[in-house]
């Protein structure tokens, strides 16, 4: 009696297909949570941004002006005279979608700065991992 080792084409397919069920279930739950991450990220390094920009406040006397943006905590401005920085160790200030923040100052109603990101779309509004970040 000859023993033939192997799969046959029967259990080959039966393992491909509870595979393919395994993944149909498992990756959209990856994905979800991963656009999820992205968000919480991104909310990090606003308040993260917006210590820094306190910080900045602090030394120099006043939030950087709209000219001089988030690059101010990077590069020492002209008119800086206690500036004590770099306060951040990254040159590009971008957020986990790769577009930089946005940054206004006076901000709006009453605020002294706004800094700002417009989520995964890249658009203002928007829910979910879409939803914009304000400080």
């Amino acid at each position: 009696m000859r023993r033939s080792r192997g799969f046959t084409l029967i259990e080959l397919l039966v393992v491909l297909v509870i595979l393919g069920l395994v993944a149909a279930i498992a990756v959209p739950q990856v994905i979800k949570y991963v656009g999820s991450a992205k968000s919480d990220t991104a909310r990090i390094q606003v308040e993260r941004l917006a210590t820094t920009l306190d910080l900045y406040r602090l030394e120099v006397g006043r939030y950087p002006s709209d000219a001089e943006g988030l690059e101010a905590l990077v590069e020492r401005p002209p008119d800086a005279e206690a500036w004590n920085g770099p306060y951040l160790k990254e040159r590009e200030i971008s957020d986990p979608w790769g577009r930089p923040y946005v940054y206004v100052f006076p901000g709006e109603g009453g605020r002294d700065y706004g800094l700002s990101t417009l989520g995964a779309d890249g658009q203002e509004g928007g829910d979910g991992e879409n939803a914009d970040i304000n400080y």
